[in-house]
């Protein structure tokens, strides 16, 4: 790939939770030596901001004006650090609180409004590959790439579980279902920006595939993609 074609690549991931979105496009970037922007990382950052200052998911309008002025900064190093007005937020957004509490949060218009600047803003720093839940139709709808990432609903609880289990949270399979079927129906069901493929992105069904698999795939379309 030629140095100014990367330069500007944009690569687009969505899907649902427990699809391999973080998974797949950490290892595209790394591979395409692109910047990794993870947009969940940064709901989560305000869904946490919004709990560590005591103000009620429910509260829209607060929830809203604490996003207009939060600063959400992803450090494209290795680490992957994510920085929410100054603060080292990375391990403390993964709890299972703040993952049953972003779906509330992220259908507010305020927040999406504020953080698409900062993702887009984001995307100004160079080639990148972007993962979420609206990049290729709301964030990055000009993307070179649009990838649609799913699996079965199974498949999804298990990967998700067993991310939990290594990070030492002892949470049974079925409360991990639960919450996914939950955050499945807020995404799919959110008046702003819902969770849907793109018209022109590509579906991939990652159930039984490899990791290395999918990646392989990806990288041969944005290959495909420059002929």
């Amino acid at each position: 790939m030629k140095q100014a074609q990367q330069m500007s690549l944009q690569i687009a991931i969505d899907g649902p939770a427990g699809a391999g979105k973080s998974t797949v496009a950490k290892l595209v970037a790394k591979q395409l030596n692109l910047f990794y922007v993870d947009t969940g990382a940064m709901y989560r950052a305000i869904a946490y901001k919004a709990l560590k200052n005591g103000i009620l998911l429910e509260d829209e309008l607060s929830v809203s004006q604490i996003a207009k002025t939060t600063e959400i900064i992803l450090d494209h190093s290795e680490e992957r650090v994510v920085w929410c007005d100054g603060e080292n937020v990375t391990l403390a957004i993964r709890k299972p609180e703040i993952s049953r509490a972003v779906s509330i949060v992220a259908a507010y218009v305020g927040v999406r409004e504020r953080l698409v600047e900062l993702q887009r803003r984001e995307a100004t720093r160079g080639g990148v590959v972007m993962d979420g839940r609206d990049i290729g139709t709301h964030v990055l709808p000009e993307a070179n790439l649009k990838i649609f990432l799913t699996a079965t609903p199974t498949e999804r609880a298990r990967r998700r579980w067993m991310e939990l289990v290594k990070a030492g949270k002892n949470i049974p399979l079925e409360e991990v279902a639960h919450d996914m079927k939950q955050r499945d129906r807020q995404d799919i069901e959110r008046k702003v920006s819902p969770l849907e493929p793109a018209q022109d992105a590509v579906i991939l069904d990652t159930t039984g595939y490899s990791v290395e698999g999918m990646v392989a795939k990806i990288v041969a379309l944005t290959q495909e993609d420059e002929k």
